[in-house]
């Protein structure tokens, strides 16, 4: 197969990040184009691509130029927040692949346009939501497709992660600012991605409703004052969302960035016969797991259930992306970005739906407008989308792929 050609629009640092990654795929993949407004932008992403021995890209100011751009083949978009959606679907419009960064919608009539464009075209959309083939997100899951965890009846995930420097480090750049003026799930998919497709999202399942509830805003603003800045952040420090599910199952997210704590994708999902906890790092499973037959103070007896460590099932269950890759990690995140780069690479050279495809995009991407909206209306619960227009409930199998994050290949 030839070389997939890549155009990247929008060369910030995370741009910067996923070239990390890139440089190691140059047998399947070539940077043919890359865009942004700022020059300094381009000859700084230009230097660090002839570094990695990559030939010169075109470079281009304007978006629509790298698009119409024959050598391109698929597009990246680490652009703004308030811009990637809707480049995306001028790319998806001419037949371009797009890959498409976290970040959460500004509303779901952006999400509409974006299915409508990939369903008139045919050609697919991408979320590089690296945080599905995290190894432990892609063990649980080879797992729970195995039957271990017995039928999942809930899962929590989140994005915990102290970010309340930014308070005065860079308040006038875009993250700070969509915090100083919005309420709501502002980063959802990184968590929120695994558990989808553990719960077989838009393939028999779907998102049915949400209701979301924001504290009080206190930490963003302590952060800035500390360092003699005053602001006010409408963003509360703890928003809260509960999802249930067309089978029933029901999803507890967590978004908190301005309060101190580890880092945490708050990750939980409970079967009937097991459990995996992210941050206990514990998995616990019927038949598997030791228990302990002790006696209480009155004499009487009971089972105390013991955490295994999720170190012990890589042996056996961990998933055969991870059983290939796990001796030569290269790349951003923990070497995630490789592999998704390489799955999105992957379905662009042999012209294949992504594992991650459009409805995943509009799906996980509503939840910020839609906790927005429930958060404002003191936690209303709010109807989701079909963005499948019914289609969730019996699709065409995926294409087998061992990038695959449906079913195991």
């Amino acid at each position: 197969m030839k070389k997939v050609g890549i155009g990247i629009i929008g060369l910030g640092p995370r741009a910067e990040t996923l070239l990390a990654s890139l440089k190691f795929m140059t047998d399947v993949m070539e940077i043919t184009a890359i865009c942004d407004l700022n020059q300094s932008r381009i000859d700084l992403l230009r230097s660090k691509i002839l570094e990695g021995n990559m030939p010169a890209p075109e470079e281009y100011h304007d978006y629509r130029q790298l698009i119409a751009d024959p050598a391109v083949d698929a597009v990246l978009i680490p652009t703004s927040w308030n811009s990637h959606l809707k480049i995306a679907e001028e790319c998806l419009a001419h037949g371009k692949y797009a890959g498409i960064e976290v970040g959460g919608a500004a509303s779901l009539d952006e999400l509409w346009q974006l299915v409508h464009a990939a369903e008139k075209t045919g050609v697919s959309c991408m979320m590089l939501e690296n945080c599905c083939y995290g190894r432990n997100e892609l063990m649980v899951l080879n797992m729970v497709r195995q039957g271990l965890f017995g039928e999942i009846i809930h899962c929590e995930c989140g994005y915990e992660h102290d970010l309340s420097e930014m308070a005065w480090k860079t308040p006038d750049k875009e993250r700070a600012v969509h915090n100083r003026f919005r309420c709501g799930d502002l980063y959802p998919t990184h968590g929120l991605g695994p558990m989808a497709k553990i719960l077989r999202i838009n393939r028999g399942n779907r998102f049915m409703t949400i209701s979301s509830t924001a504290s009080k805003a206190r930490g963003f603003a302590a952060a800035a004052k500390a360092h003699g800045i005053e602001a006010v952040y409408n963003q509360g420090d703890m928003v809260t969302s509960v999802i249930r599910c067309a089978n029933g199952e029901t999803i507890m997210l967590r978004h908190c960035i301005s309060l101190p704590r580890p880092y945490s994708r708050d990750c939980r999902v409970q079967g009937t016969k097991g459990i995996w906890l992210e941050d206990v790092k514990g998995i616990f499973v019927e038949g598997i797991s030791k228990t302990e037959e002790l006696i209480d103070l009155a004499g009487n007896p009971y089972t105390e259930h013991r955490w295994s460590k999720v170190d012990e099932f890589y042996e056996k269950y961990d998933h055969p992306i991870w059983k290939k890759y796990r001796e030569n990690q290269v790349g951003g995140h923990g070497g995630m970005d490789f592999l998704v780069l390489s799955a999105f690479v992957d379905a662009v050279q042999k012209r294949i739906p992504a594992p991650i495809d459009v409805y995943d995009v509009a799906a996980w991407m509503s939840v910020t407008a839609l906790s927005e909206q429930s958060a404002a209306m003191g936690g209303q619960v709010l109807p989701f989308p079909d963005f499948t227009n019914g289609k969730w409930i019996d699709r065409a199998p995926e294409v087998p792929s061992p990038w695959g994050l449906n079913e195991i290949v």
